[in-house]
């Protein structure tokens, strides 16, 4: 059974921390998309492969009406997602991290990967939004391990141009998914998207 605390953090961004029943130092924190949840598929299996390795798992469970993306400032953003961290964690004692980032939370990812707490923490970068300059420069020069997983149908952050230089990062192990769209699925696939899914998972937990 997850034990779970569920918290309204920093501007109303409410986060849940499912906790081992045994203490532990070591935790995944899960940054959503903007539309995809932490209870979609892939998020939903991220979250228990690494609670069943015995990490706990914190959740960031914001959520944005169109409007307000239209004017999200990235900065402010990413500063609120590191209060409700800060928030959540408060009287624990973690020293081994991984990120989990889908999208929209990748931009809050490259501003967070700055905090000393990070420093060593792996990362797991679920469809990065390569047109964003930040989410980009964040990922060409990180020093953090990462596994970055692209859809090659991802019309809306998949950038040859830009995937090209991210080569040039050791760090990166860079994988891209034929014919996947922005949730990493097959349109008109749920069959081929299910094995697809799998795929990922198992991608993850060997990283």
């Amino acid at each position: 059974m997850i034990n779970n605390k569920e918290i309204i953090g920093s501007k109303n961004i409410p986060f849940r921390l499912f906790e081992q029943k045994v203490e532990t130092n070591t935790l995944v924190i899960v940054l959503p998309g903007a539309g995809y949840t932490t209870q979609a598929p892939l998020l939903h299996f991220t979250t228990g492969l690494f609670y069943n390795k015995g990490f706990d798992v914190l959740h960031i469970n914001y959520i944005f009406s169109r409007q307000e993306m239209s004017v999200l400032n990235d900065e402010d953003f990413a500063r609120d997602v590191q209060l409700t961290i800060d928030n959540a964690i408060k009287d624990k004692e973690y020293n081994n991290y991984y990120d989990v980032a889908k999208s929209i939370g990748t931009k809050a990812l490259s501003y967070l990967l700055d905090h000393t707490m990070l420093k060593d923490a792996k990362v797991v970068w679920l469809t990065p939004l390569l047109q964003n300059d930040g989410v980009f420069n964040a990922m060409v020069n990180s020093e953090n391990k990462g596994l970055c997983i692209f859809g090659e149908k991802d019309h809306f952050c998949f950038i040859a141009e830009r995937f090209e230089k991210l080569k040039n990062n050791k760090n990166l192990l860079l994988k891209v998914v034929d014919g996947a769209n922005h949730s990493l699925e097959l349109d008109k696939e749920p069959i081929k998207s299910i094995e697809l899914l799998k795929r990922i998972i198992s991608d993850i937990n060997k990283f």
